[in-house]
């Protein structure tokens, strides 16, 4: 986990909102200095390029990721259990933080950027290794279906909670981003079982 200070928070956290607000491309120095109120050289003084303040932004959301997987994998209940608790947490940690969405779900737009790209990719799959662990657990206890592996299903609903994430974003927030994650559940639960 990165220690980052209240002021690189408070830069991060800006840059995350201007993101939403305004698309990445007016994520500058100049309009991120402007909307927190300080100079240019005081954003500087704290990260040394846009780019440094997107890897704080991944590295940031991957802190809170691994925590909250961390949290679920050491939780005391049944695979199935864990993956619909992680489930559901993720669909309220993006209901909570829909800035940190736009944001994570816009990697394409860090595809220029070689650090930018392994960070994205090291979230994605530390995100779908904690899962496959889940599956793999499940699939071995007789929960889960085995037919498929819990490569493929990690696949496939991982995808399918990026679509939802998406097309909640795209519709202005227009639906219950975690009532739709509750009826992915029980899709998911007859698939897999």
């Amino acid at each position: 986990m990165v220690a980052f200070t209240k002021r690189q928070r408070e830069i991060v956290n800006t840059a995350i909102q201007l993101i939403a607000e305004k698309g990445i491309q007016e994520l500058t120095i100049k309009n991120l200095s402007k909307k927190i109120g300080i100079a240019e050289s005081a954003i500087y003084r704290h990260f040394d390029s846009k780019f440094d303040i997107l890897i704080g932004i991944l590295t940031l959301f991957k802190d809170n990721i691994n925590t909250l997987n961390r949290q679920i994998l050491e939780m005391d209940l049944s695979p199935r259990a864990k993956l619909e608790v992680m489930l559901e947490r993720r669909f309220k940690y993006f209901s909570e933080k829909p800035t940190v969405a736009a944001v994570i779900f816009s990697e394409e737009l860090f595809r220029n950027d070689s650090r930018l790209s392994k960070a994205v990719f090291e979230i994605m799959q530390e995100n779908q290794n904690s899962m496959i662990g889940i599956i793999s657990e499940g699939q071995a206890r007789g929960e889960f279906r085995k037919e498929v592996s819990a490569e493929e299903l990690s696949f496939m609903i991982i995808g399918a909670v990026r679509l939802i994430v998406t097309k909640w974003r795209m519709t202005d927030f227009s639906f219950d981003l975690v009532e739709e994650g509750q009826k992915l559940w029980q899709t998911i639960k007859i698939l897999i079982t």
